[in-house]
């Protein structure tokens, strides 16, 4: 990131926003942490504010990084018909908490706009278009799914 006294502009305070998406969707941020993030991403004026926001949060090739489970050591209920219903909960879960964060910011969005009596900028779209974008790619890619490996006798 450029260096922390310099201004920072829109896209710049839409691209910290949809990485704090990504790590509510990978369970680092709570609902409420997200939107008050997001709040203050879209409130900064300089890249140290933006810098500030992520500073606790692992980068992108950090979760990479993690090596992967071995087969003989996952838990049972990965294996089997148990996994599709967890993965089927863990969406539900995810859709039903976007869903909500919608319906807050969706409001906040037209209350202000009824005070203020007249059609003011669409914010909400940054707030949940990122992280619908996610979840609908998630859902349809089968994020999570892995095929089950053969084990050797």
């Amino acid at each position: 990131m450029p260096e922390p006294h310099l201004r920072a502009g829109d896209t710049d305070r839409t691209a910290v926003a949809t990485v704090l998406g990504r790590h509510m969707a990978e369970g680092r941020l709570t609902v409420a942490e997200y939107d008050e993030r997001v709040a203050r991403a879209y409130a900064a004026r300089t890249y140290g504010e933006l810098a500030d926001l992520t500073a606790d949060l692992p980068s992108a090739d950090a979760g990479r990084a993690v090596a992967p489970v071995s087969p003989h050591h996952r838990p049972a209920a990965v294996h089997g018909c148990g996994s599709v219903a967890m993965r089927s909960r863990g969406a539900g879960a995810a859709w039903a908490s976007w869903r909500r964060t919608a319906i807050i910011v969706l409001s906040i969005w037209a209350i202000t706009c009824v005070a203020s009596a007249q059609f003011i900028y669409f914010w909400p779209m940054w707030v949940i278009g990122p992280w619908g974008a996610v979840l609908l790619a998630q859902t349809v890619g089968g994020a999570g799914h892995r095929p089950r490996s053969r084990q050797r006798t």
